[in-house]
């Protein structure tokens, strides 16, 4: 992914509100599910790393991308924005 696309990435997620929370549980099987189901619905989501996760949100960005296939857009403070192209009827246009 090159930098024009993770910008235009990121414009596109200014608008979205974040859609899962991570708290002190961190990652759970049934969260990563949940995550992978919301990325082949929407392609570009938000989580909420709560102040009480054990973990920092950089390392929950990356074992949730590795874990689910997709790419970490930003960390920003405890916000985390991933995406994942659609197999089929994409609705973001970039080369991923």
């Amino acid at each position: 992914m090159t930098s024009k696309d993770r910008a235009y990435l990121r414009s596109l997620a200014t608008n979205i509100d974040p859609i899962f929370q991570i708290g002190k549980g961190g990652l759970s099987d049934n969260l990563i599910k949940q995550v992978d189901d919301a990325l082949e619905a929407r392609e570009l989501i938000k989580i909420t790393v709560l102040e009480n996760a054990q973990e920092n949100p950089d390392e929950f960005a990356a074992a949730l991308a590795s874990k689910t296939n997709s790419s970490v857009v930003q960390v920003m403070g405890r916000k985390i924005t991933l995406y994942r192209k659609k197999a089929k009827e994409s609705k973001i246009n970039i080369n991923v």
